[in-house]
């Protein structure tokens, strides 16, 4: 309860305790000062139930404030809490991508953070944690620039400014948890949402890229930077690694990420492996025909016929590649990553990782209002293998053999 409110119920009730008592145990009629004790009390009765009104009246009209709509360029030094939130459900999802609740939770998770500690030149912000998020997501979720988020919330542009990239520093740096590759036992629940989604068993993640241009507001040079991603069969991001040349191909990206890294050393996909048709299937990613086959990366099939085994796991390696690409486009649904990114490649990075961490705190809330609902721009890509030549080496037939015996057991599953 606000301390305001608190002490103006707290001198209600002592006043009215006050007459109460007066009028339980009045004073002796004979003595000859009562006459000029009560026209004190009533006074100070008055006085009292008057402070009280105005203090709930006040509280009431702050209230009735924030939640009705007022001009967007009232200033905030004038009336700090005067700035305005929308409150509609369509307007929640079209500032913010995400619902009212959504939003609310998210502030109340974030607000020691983000007003912990304020720049010294612009000491004191006198901003609610609602307000600081607000700005922040509203960069996010639009895309708009600085001038434009100032005007709407009546602050100045290096406030503005200071809001966007608290707001991604904190996701960042504290919730960057919310997207991090599975350890070994909740990896059979996404092994298994694969493979009931296309029978094909023991897989635990697709890769894909995604690619974001950047322009450089010192010289506008117009740069690409690519973001590697694993995702799961719910569109939620596994892995993320932000910040390589968008020039390199899928296949050099990953050979120079800590993923494959990690992957070749045995620090991830490392549970027992399982057998189909007496082979040993070591848990595995699946990509497009720009990586590499490995044994824990399949890869499509080139030149199949329809109806062919390799043809249908061609068709079960498509449907769960699709989560990839849904999650790609969620990703570009956001306003900043739709467009060319006018900041530098530090802060094109934080955005693209603070989109990634609210894209799966969405999806934990189950709020699917930043999930796109299509992909047009991405297509499947079987006919070429120019970073994919197949060695004859021990570690490629023993990807050959991992990829037949589940192209196998796709046969086996459309065809029973």
């Amino acid at each position: 309860m606000e301390s305001r409110r608190l002490a103006a119920l707290l001198s209600s009730i002592i006043s009215q305790l006050l007459l109460l008592i007066f009028l339980l145990f009045p004073s002796d009629s004979n003595s000859n000062y009562t006459p000029n004790v009560f026209p004190l009390l009533r006074h100070f009765l008055s006085c009292q139930e008057i402070a009280a009104s105005l203090s709930l009246a006040s509280i009431s009209r702050k209230r009735k404030r924030a939640s009705s709509p007022e001009p967007e360029s009232e200033p905030v030094d004038e009336d700090p809490e005067g700035i305005v939130l929308p409150r509609s459900p369509d307007s929640f999802k079209d500032c913010f991508k995400m619902t009212a609740s959504t939003f609310e939770w998210l502030s109340g998770l974030l607000e020691p953070l983000l007003e912990c500690r304020d720049p010294i030149e612009l000491f004191p912000l006198n901003l609610s944690a609602g307000v600081r998020l607000g700005i922040g997501l509203f960069r996010l979720a639009n895309g708009s620039d600085y001038e434009e988020i100032s005007k709407r919330f009546g602050v100045s542009e290096s406030v503005t400014r200071f809001c966007v990239k608290q707001l991604c520093r904190v996701l960042c740096t504290n919730f960057r948890f919310w997207v991090a590759f599975p350890n070994p036992n909740e990896l059979g629940s996404v092994s298994q949402g694969f493979e009931s989604l296309s029978g094909l068993p023991n897989c635990c993640g697709v890769i894909d890229c995604a690619r974001f241009k950047v322009v450089n507001t010192e010289n506008s040079r117009e740069d690409c930077i690519a973001a590697q991603i694993v995702v799961d069969s719910s569109w939620r991001i596994l892995s993320i690694a932000a910040g390589f040349h968008g020039h390199k191909s899928n296949s050099r990206i990953l050979k120079s990420s800590t993923l494959y890294k990690d992957i070749e050393e045995g620090k991830l996909l490392n549970s027992s492996p399982i057998h189909v048709n007496g082979v040993s299937i070591n848990q595995y990613l699946i990509g497009d025909a720009e990586y590499p086959l490995l044994p824990w990366l399949m890869v499509p099939f080139v030149e199949t016929l329809p109806g062919s085994i390799e043809g249908n796991f061609n068709a079960s390696h498509e449907l769960m590649r699709l989560s990839a690409l849904r999650t790609v486009s969620s990703l570009k649904n956001w306003g900043v990553l739709s467009r060319p990114i006018q900041e530098e490649l530090k802060m094109a990075v934080a955005y693209i990782g603070a989109c990634s961490i609210l894209h799966n705190s969405l999806l934990m809330r189950e709020d699917f209002s930043a999930l796109s609902g299509g992909f047009e721009d991405y297509q499947f890509h079987h006919q070429s293998e120019t970073d994919n030549r197949l060695e004859d080496n021990i570690i490629t037939r023993n990807a050959l053999v991992i990829r037949s015996t589940l192209a196998t057991r796709a046969k086996n599953i459309r065809d029973p």
